[in-house]
């Protein structure tokens, strides 16, 4: 586990004998069987953020978009309504999961979220929950991105595909036929 600097006590030596919650970062499964701190806690270590624009036709990683700061969302104002955002302009954050099946790694879960933002008015839309079903359900190893429309899905497809050949190869015929590329 990682302690950050900015968490740490100042006064250490004064309490240095009360426990202390701290943010970390659990790398190993938390769910070993020890029972101890962090069980049941969420590793998005095998998680990477793809973020897709099909105004621009691009896609791209950007992990900051695991804590809602990717390069689309910075500076904008996020509201729950969609049609606060008219002009906006259409993304998605493809939460893809990598891990191993069947002894060879793949891409083993993709779930696609809708980002709407309008940079003139710096506002944008974003369910939050629906960013956290769909990254659930990545990390069970399912494909979500039918609601996607086909632009985005062939760029993402496509991306996916030229990122890392061997682990499009290993992927499953249901990603490939979902996204519309083989």
């Amino acid at each position: 586990m990682k302690e950050f600097d900015q968490f740490k006590n100042k006064d250490e030596g004064e309490n240095s004998d009360k426990k202390k919650n701290q943010f970390t970062i659990i790398k190993d499964d938390s769910t070993d069987g020890h029972g101890g701190y962090g069980v049941g806690s969420i590793s998005l270590e095998n998680m990477t953020p793809v973020i897709v624009d099909p105004n621009e036709e691009e896609a791209f990683v950007d992990m900051g978009a695991l804590h809602a700061r990717s390069k689309v969302e910075k500076r904008v104002r996020f509201k729950p309504d969609r049609f606060e955002v008219p002009n906006g302009k259409l993304y998605w954050i493809a939460w893809v999961t990598v891990a191993h099946r069947e002894g060879l790694p793949c891409y083993y879960g993709v779930a696609g979220s809708e980002l709407v933002v309008d940079r003139e008015i710096r506002r944008g839309y974003k369910s939050m929950p629906e960013h956290v079903n769909q990254m659930d359900k990545s990390l069970k190893g399912r494909f979500v991105v039918e609601h996607m429309d086909e632009k985005s899905k062939r760029i993402l497809g496509e991306y996916l595909r030229d990122f890392k050949p061997e682990l499009w190869e290993n992927t499953g015929q249901e990603l490939k036929d979902s996204l519309g590329v083989q």
